[in-house]
């Protein structure tokens, strides 16, 4: 990435990211498909399940995300010994919060699915599948530190490959489990939850090996696991904002899913079906985005930040030139494309409108995924996390609550004030589009501003190990020009 025609190495590495995300989009597409053959309270209970799950995927991302640029960054160096130590600390670090959150789920799985506003039989469905999910937790994280530390180092296309194949194991899986093929009984959505379970089960082992294994770029060294604080606290300084974006971006999913409860079954289906439907594009977006990471990454730690300047726009620019087709195929043909996964009428025509509303923003939001990756492969992952902050919370979230819902507020000597405009759960599906276009704009200045051109690490060592005192060759984060930035724009974020 630090040589050479830009466009076809953002290409060669962004390929294989794009169809390993849009093959774990394959996971949740199956379990949509086989436990909307079940009935519709399934098929509302999975759907609800969707951003409560990627919250928890989210963090395995935002904790990653310090492994991209770190590892990217000493690749970049020629400093391989290094990038081998903040891969096993990647690994402890993977396994301590999975552990912790799989916990705390597992404990508080009930209250989380009232506050999300789930009754009755999508009560008692989504419990069963998110029950699994907890469990799945540790080898999620663990496959990620896989998936990061190569990425880090410009291999994207073995970790496709077990994507691929896992996904593959899902999609087979699912109907024996959710259906009751065979001689499996029928489980409904519990069965959706241990197809993922064997599927993800796999893909963790199989990375774990292959780092062990070495000649990837990267190596997990069993005598690195020991725990380092200086390179632990690193990947914490550097990796925690993309952490709490993740968590900023998933309890906003939570919170638009509740907004659209109050509106019935169909509505929760339909948002189901079209969030799924849309997380295509952020498959898309956030691979190219990732790919970005490291392509800024690696020239950041070359020297070479107008080549990083370079790479972000050139894939910037194919992202949103290939949403935008994506977005139209589906606007010309909404109805066929909810009716792949169910055929009830009122599900279909809510998740038309979906379509019609959120499709036209795709381009864009993918644009603002891809300048955010590169933020993060510079480092400056509080500015990231303030974007996603800006687009849920300050913009989304506000606007939803205004359009979709209407209340009444006396006060004395002024009467009754009329607030919202209660035009239903349209204004939510409004809200997206909305926030998706102001905060690329907004992604777009910032970038051009041109503060993010430091690399994050400092190379005192050599390539062959670390410096002659012991200690990690990691200089603190420069804080001075992040935070600045993170407090101009912040008000993070399937």
């Amino acid at each position: 990435m630090t040589t050479g025609s830009i466009a076809p190495k953002v290409l060669a590495l962004a390929w294989p990211l794009v169809l390993g995300n849009l093959l774990q989009t394959a996971y949740n597409l199956a379990d949509l498909f086989w436990v909307g053959q079940v009935d519709r309270e399934s098929l509302a209970a999975v759907s609800l399940m969707f951003p409560v799950s990627w919250m928890f995927v989210s963090t395995a991302i935002g904790i990653t995300a310090a492994t991209i640029a770190l590892v990217s960054q000493y690749t970049g160096a020629d400093n391989e010994r290094m990038a081998d130590r903040v891969v096993a600390q990647t690994v402890l670090l993977a396994l301590a919060v999975s552990g912790v959150l799989a916990v705390v789920g597992w404990l508080g799985r009930y209250r989380l699915l009232e506050l999300i506003g789930a009754e009755g039989a999508v009560l008692s469905e989504s419990l069963a599948y998110i029950e699994i999910i907890f469990l799945t937790l540790p080898l999620t994280f663990l496959f990620f530190a896989f998936r990061s530390s190569l990425q880090g180092a410009g291999d994207t296309r073995t970790a496709m490959w077990l994507v691929f194949i896992s996904a593959g194991m899902n999609v087979v899986i699912d109907p024996f489990l959710i259906l009751g093929w065979g001689p499996f009984p029928a489980m409904g959505t519990r069965g959706a939850g241990w197809a993922t379970f064997a599927a993800r089960g796999f893909a963790a082992v199989a990375g774990v090996y292959i780092l062990l294994r070495g000649g990837f770029g990267v190596q997990l060294r069993l005598r690195d696991l020991r725990p380092d604080p200086g390179l632990l606290r690193k990947l914490v300084d550097v990796g925690y904002p993309a952490t709490i974006d993740g968590w900023a971006r998933s309890f906003a999913a939570v919170a638009m899913a509740a907004f659209v409860t109050p509106f019935g079954a169909a509505a929760i289906a339909a948002y189901g079906i079209g969030i799924r439907l849309m997380s295509v594009t952020w498959s898309v977006a956030g691979a190219v985005g990732q790919a970005t990471a490291t392509g800024v990454g690696q020239n950041l730690g070359s020297g070479t930040p107008d080549r990083a300047r370079r790479v972000t726009w050139v894939a910037t620019a194919g992202t949103m030139t290939l949403l935008a087709a994506a977005a139209g195929l589906c606007l010309l043909v909404p109805e066929f494309m909810m009716g792949l996964f169910t055929d009830d009428a009122e599900t279909i025509s809510e998740g038309a409108t979906f379509l019609l509303v959120i499709a036209p923003a795709w381009a864009v939001f993918g644009g603002t995924m891809v300048i955010q990756g590169a933020f993060r492969g510079a480092g400056q992952t509080k500015v990231a996390l303030g974007l996603s902050v800006l687009a849920r919370w300050v913009f989304r979230i506000p606007l939803a609550v205004a359009l979709a819902f209407a209340a009444s507020v006396t006060l004395p000597g002024v009467g009754t004030l009329d607030l919202g405009l209660g035009v239903g759960v349209v204004g939510v599906w409004i809200s997206f589009s909305v926030g998706a276009l102001l905060t690329f704009l907004v992604a777009v200045f910032w970038f051009r501003l041109g503060r993010w051109t430091e690399a994050v690490i400092e190379d005192t060592e050599g390539p062959g190990g670390p410096g002659p005192d012991g200690v990690d060759a990691v200089e603190e984060t420069t804080e001075e020009g992040v935070d600045d930035e993170a407090v101009g724009i912040e008000a993070k974020a399937k």
